[in-house]
């Protein structure tokens, strides 16, 4: 109802759309993972909305592919869920 095609949360699917989160920005602009710049403010509302809303709401399903995969697309052999930042690894299953 609210991230399937023509929803209106439908920008933030499937990509890392962190800063928008942060700054409850749909802009094409701001639908990344780059937090540069962001202020405290924003900050903490993207922990409070994170924790509170989307971990508390959603089960993990998977990851986006800038943390699983290389920029050359292999695959991230240094890449461990329980080293996420926010998760445990009981958290995820």
């Amino acid at each position: 109802e609210f991230y399937g095609k023509g929803a209106p949360y439908n920008a933030l699917v499937g990509k890392d759309s962190t800063r928008g989160v942060a700054k409850m920005s749909l802009d094409p602009a701001d639908l990344t993972h780059d937090i540069t710049g962001l202020s405290e403010e924003e900050l903490k509302s993207l922990d409070d909305i994170f924790n509170n809303v989307y971990k508390a709401k959603y089960p993990i399903v998977g990851y986006t592919s800038r943390r699983i995969l290389n920029e050359d697309g292999s695959p991230n052999l240094d890449f461990k869920p329980e080293d996420q930042p926010h998760f445990n690894i009981k958290d995820e299953f």
